[in-house]
């Protein structure tokens, strides 16, 4: 199985490495593709619109703005994100339901978990570049993650 680390040995100079801020949540160990963004601040409304969508394996990443006040992603939405394809997400902010997480084939990773959710406004942006963790997240990078951390390069870096 590659992992993160294998990764980064291998592809040194053209991988960029995220601060080790993340959780593993989700019940999928290793995951990448794609990436896919919405920012949105204590509203995941965005975050389910795109859910909805084909995620043709593409991982979402959320920039919630690092909000511990409330989740951003629950075991309904991960469900949604499993229907419709979608290899996994990384959370600026937190997670609920996180045994119900836990068993969904869905790599998933967050800050922290609370129990609360989020408001339902309507409000963000999809598929604008994003900042945390040291890093800028683009729309088309392509991001692999385990639970050793979360990686983005301008290529895939495995096959699938």
């Amino acid at each position: 199985m590659t992992t993160t680390p294998d990764l980064c040995d291998a592809h040194a100079d053209s991988v960029r490495v995220a601060a080790p801020v993340f959780r593993a949540y989700g019940g999928r160990d290793f995951f990448g593709g794609r990436i896919a963004t919405v920012r949105c601040f204590e509203d995941n409304s965005k975050v389910r619109v795109v859910l909805a969508t084909a995620g043709e394996g593409r991982v979402l990443v959320v920039d919630g703005g690092g909000s511990l006040r409330c989740a951003l992603l629950g075991d309904q939405l991960a469900a949604l994100a499993l229907a419709n394809g979608w290899s996994g997400l990384v959370i600026n902010g937190c997670v609920r339901d996180v045994q119900a997480l836990a068993s969904i084939d869905l790599g998933v990773q967050a800050l922290g978990a609370h129990p609360r959710k989020t408001g339902k406004r309507g409000l963000g942006d999809v598929d604008v570049a994003v900042e945390f963790a040291g890093l800028q997240f683009r729309p088309g990078d392509w991001l692999h993650a385990d639970a050793n951390g979360v990686l983005i390069s301008d290529r895939a870096l495995v096959a699938g």
